[in-house]
C-alpha cells in the first residue's frame, strides 16, 4: 500500500503499478491523488513506468499511440490521441502464445508500427508527417495487446487512463519492411480475424490521414513533457479496427495489405 505521507504523485504511481503488476482490477483513484488534466497525466505515466520497469515489463522500448481512428475515438469517447509505453518484456513475435491468465481480460488492435533509425529532438516549429518520414528504418504489421485491467474503464476518467497507458498490455510484432519497399500507407487496409472469421477492418488513412501525422503527433506530445523519440524505438501508431475482447482458445490473425500478416494464440 502507498504511504500516506508520500507526495499524491508516488502516492497515484504506486497505487496503479501495484494494481497493473498484480492483474488486479483499477479503481477509481482517490481524487485527492487523481491526476486532473492531460499534463498531470503524463507526468505520472513516467512515474509509473519507473515501476513497471523494475518488474516484469523491463525497459521501455516504445510507445503505443491510442486514439488516432474515428472507430476507436468513437469507441472509447476521446476525441483526441494519447500516448503510452512499450516495455521489453511484454513484446513478442509473431506466432506467439500468450496466456489468458496473464490479464485481466485481453484484447487485441490491428496496427502499423514503425522503428526509429534516429531521435527527434525539439526543433524550431511542430513535427509533421513529412519530418518525421525519414526518421523512419522499417515499418512493419502488429497486433498491440491491451489489457481491460479497470473496475468499471467507461467510469475511469480519462487522465488516469492515460496514466495507466491506456490499456496497453504489449505488442505482437510482424517482419519489417524499409520505408522504400512498402507501400503507401494511408492506402493499405488492415483485417482483423478471429477463428478465421472477419471482425473487422480499416485503412492506413484513418489514422489521423497518415500513419506519420500520428508519429509527428506523439513526437510534438514528448517534446511537451521534457522527452523525444529516439533512435531504435518502436511506435504503434493507432489501431484500424476497433479493439476486440478475446477469449482463451481464440487464434487471431491481422493483415495488412502490403505488409503482412501478424498472428497469436490465446492460451488458457
Amino acid at each position: 500500500m502507498p504511504s500516506a505521507s508520500a507526495p499524491p504523485l508516488d502516492q497515484a504511481a504506486d497505487m496503479i503499478a501495484a494494481a497493473r503488476i498484480g492483474r488486479a482490477p483499477l479503481d477509481l483513484l482517490p481524487e485527492a491523488i487523481r491526476p486532473a488534466d492531460e499534463t498531470g497525466a503524463y507526468a505520472l505515466q513516467a512515474a509509473v513506468h519507473q515501476h513497471l520497469a523494475k518488474d516484469r515489463y523491463g525497459r521501455r522500448i516504445g510507445w503505443k499511440i491510442g486514439c488516432t481512428t474515428p472507430v476507436m475515438q468513437t469507441y472509447l469517447g476521446i476525441p483526441n490521441p494519447c500516448g503510452a509505453g512499450l516495455f521489453e518484456g511484454t513484446k513478442h513475435r509473431s506466432g506467439a502464445t500468450v496466456s489468458a491468465a496473464d490479464f485481466c481480460h485481453v484484447g487485441i488492435e490491428c496496427e502499423i508500427a514503425v522503428k526509429l533509425s534516429r531521435d527527434l529532438p525539439a526543433q524550431a516549429t511542430p513535427y509533421r508527417a513529412e519530418d518525421v518520414a525519414g526518421a523512419v528504418e522499417s515499418v512493419m504489421a502488429a497486433i498491440e495487446l491491451v489489457d481491460d485491467r479497470y473496475a468499471d474503464w467507461r467510469k475511469t476518467d480519462t487522465p488516469t487512463l492515460i496514466a495507466d497507458d491506456f490499456f496497453a498490455a504489449g505488442c505482437v510484432l510482424g517482419e519489417p519492411l524499409s520505408p522504400a519497399d512498402a507501400p503507401d500507407l494511408a492506402e493499405v487496409v488492415g483485417v482483423t480475424t478471429i477463428n478465421d472469421i472477419e471482425v473487422g477492418r480499416g485503412r492506413g488513412a484513418d489514422v489521423l490521414g497518415h500513419p506519420f501525422a500520428a508519429l509527428a503527433w506523439l513526437a510534438n506530445n514528448l517534446l511537451a513533457q521534457g522527452e523525444m523519440l529516439r533512435a531504435g524505438e518502436i511506435v504503434l501508431t493507432g489501431s484500424l479496427v476497433e479493439t476486440r475482447w478475446l477469449n482463451a482458445g481464440d487464434r487471431v490473425a491481422i493483415a495488412i495489405s502490403g505488409l503482412g500478416e501478424v498472428t497469436l494464440t490465446v492460451s488458457e
